[in-house]
């Protein structure tokens, strides 16, 4: 098990992140990040990496493709030896949680 530095961690969440702005809804046409889907990323020692996420909407048809997209966008990330995808609903998503880029990629105001 490897014991990285805070500062590594951080740079490994980064590159997790990176990683997941791959992972594109493909009803919306925009990543997961910048639509704000994405609430948590736990990186432990170990390598297990839990993602805690959203859907916009209950019941969401795309849950298990997003998730088997997230899966594949971790094999970019070398430190990740297992991830865990978690949907949470609270907070529930709005579009509040969209970043500029998604808002203009959208047409949201």
């Amino acid at each position: 098990m490897a014991n990285y530095t805070a500062e590594e961690v951080e740079k490994i969440k980064d590159r997790i992140l990176s990683a997941l702005e791959s992972v594109i809804d493909p009803e919306l046409g925009v990543d997961i990040i910048n639509l704000g889907l994405v609430y948590a990323i736990e990186f432990e020692d170990s390598g297990r990496t839990e993602i805690q996420m959203t859907l916009t909407t209950m019941g969401c048809p795309l849950a298990d493709l997003l998730t088997d997209q997230i899966h594949d966008a971790m094999k970019e990330v070398p430190e990740v030896t297992e991830t865990e995808v978690k949907l949470v609903w609270y907070p529930a998503w709005s579009v509040d949680k969209m970043s500029r880029y998604a808002r203009i990629a959208l047409g949201i105001r």
